[in-house]
């Protein structure tokens, strides 16, 4: 049995995960949906980067979980891939779902091309927080207007400093036996990082027809690329 936590991206809450989780537990496997602090139920508690990376290990050490794939979706691979580097041998696989990967020293909007200014600015002129998006954000990225609507509702202004603090690498993410999930409706290549770590050894690729929310939009899809990613390392059981 593989124990799978899933961590969706900013403004988002373990909820997001409400359409894949089904079908990882029909095969047989312990799934974790987490909500990071200061998200969703856990709104109003005070986080930072170092904060949210702890919120993952903490999941993985309490619960003593072994054959753990840890899969982070969008800006939720920053601390998910700072969190795998500290598990040890708790790990079996990381999944990037259309994700941000992290770099030692760097936030996760330092690589944007404004250095992250247009967000800091807005960060700082909603007291702290990214604010909420309108549903026009979500079109072109295979939704329906249902699924636009419950990501709008569900979403809750994310905690600033998680986005312009450093992230700290406890091990390189080349090491690391990492799956890469592309959504080609968000951009039909990857990153220059994610390209580089994509050439060595340990790392896979698997791309998704659809949009940056997968979760939603094609959760069956998701999660049968999270069965086969976590494959890569051994068995794991599927739906019957």
């Amino acid at each position: 049995m593989v124990t799978f936590v899933l961590v969706a991206g900013a403004r988002l809450g373990g909820w997001a995960w409400d359409g894949v989780v089904p079908h990882l537990r029909a095969a047989g496997h312990d799934v974790r949906p987490l909500t990071l602090s200061g998200l969703a139920e856990k709104r109003g508690v005070s986080a930072g980067q170092q904060t949210h990376v702890r919120d993952i290990v903490d999941e993985v050490e309490r619960r003593e979980s072994r054959d753990v794939v840890l899969v982070g979706h969008s800006y939720a691979g920053i601390p998910v891939g700072q969190a795998a580097g500290r598990i040890g041998d708790r790990l079996r696989r990381v999944v990037f779902v259309d994700a941000e990967v992290p770099s030692d020293g760097a936030s996760f909007v330092s690589v944007w091309p404004d250095g992250g200014a247009a967000v800091t600015a807005e960060i700082a002129e909603h007291g702290g927080f990214w604010p909420t998006v309108p549903a026009g954000h979500y079109a072109g990225h295979g939704l329906t207007d249902e699924q636009i609507a419950r990501i709008v509702a569900g979403s809750t202004p994310h905690p600033g400093a998680t986005l312009t603090e450093p992230a700290v690498l406890a091990r390189p993410l080349e090491e690391l036996p990492t799956t890469y999930v592309l959504c080609r409706l968000a951009g039909p290549e990857p990153s220059d990082a994610v390209r580089g770590l994509l050439s060595g050894p340990q790392w896979r690729r698997a791309d998704l027809d659809t949009g940056h929310w997968p979760m939603f939009s094609r959760p069956r899809e998701l999660a049968d690329v999270l069965l086969d990613a976590a494959a890569l390392n051994g068995p794991v059981a599927r739906p019957c």
